[in-house]
């Protein structure tokens, strides 16, 4: 079943929260602890902008299933035209494919919005992740070790990039 991409609006904050926060307990996939509130992340939310870093949501069938942000790399002007992706799905729809169809449609986008290269930070236990990037061109170019703990354990963070030019 294919999916299609909508900018992001205001009032689909709680369910891109909902998706993100069903992903906090496996400590496999973010680094936060404790599920996030709609309040603590308008901030975040609001500095996507359709111009440059946006966010969209993924449909299927009229419903939010999931969501895909482009947000600033590193804050400084020289790295404007790189941007950290983030991809989250519904735990009802893993597994089905559309993770590959949203990153199949991310070179599409990019040129409007003038960004060539896009980084993704994958914990090195969430190999499903990285063989889903890796399936799509992207390669490693960094890999951070023990940086993040989770109940006395550490995970490594894995970096992976691509060019589109």
């Amino acid at each position: 079943m294919s999916v299609a991409l909508r900018l992001a609006t205001m009032s689909d904050l709680p369910i891109i929260l909902d998706i993100y926060n069903q992903t906090i307990p496996s400590h496999q996939v973010t680094a936060d602890l404790k599920p996030v509130t709609v309040e603590q992340r308008r901030p975040w939310f609001l500095s996507h902008t359709a111009e440059h870093y946006p966010m969209w949501v993924v449909m299927q069938d009229e419903m939010v299933v999931g969501w895909l942000s482009l947000s600033p790399f590193y804050g400084r002007a020289a790295y404007e035209k790189t941007a950290e992706v983030s991809v989250y799905l519904d735990r009802s729809v893993q597994g089905q494919g559309i993770g590959s169809q949203v990153l199949e449609m991310i070179p599409a986008q990019l040129p409007a919005i003038g960004l060539t290269t896009v980084v993704a930070y994958i914990f090195s236990s969430n190999l499903p992740s990285i063989k889903l990037f890796e399936k799509f061109g992207y390669e490693q170019w960094g890999f951070l070790p023990a940086v993040a703990e989770f109940n006395g354990r550490t995970n490594d963070l894995v970096i992976l990039g691509q060019h589109f030019n």
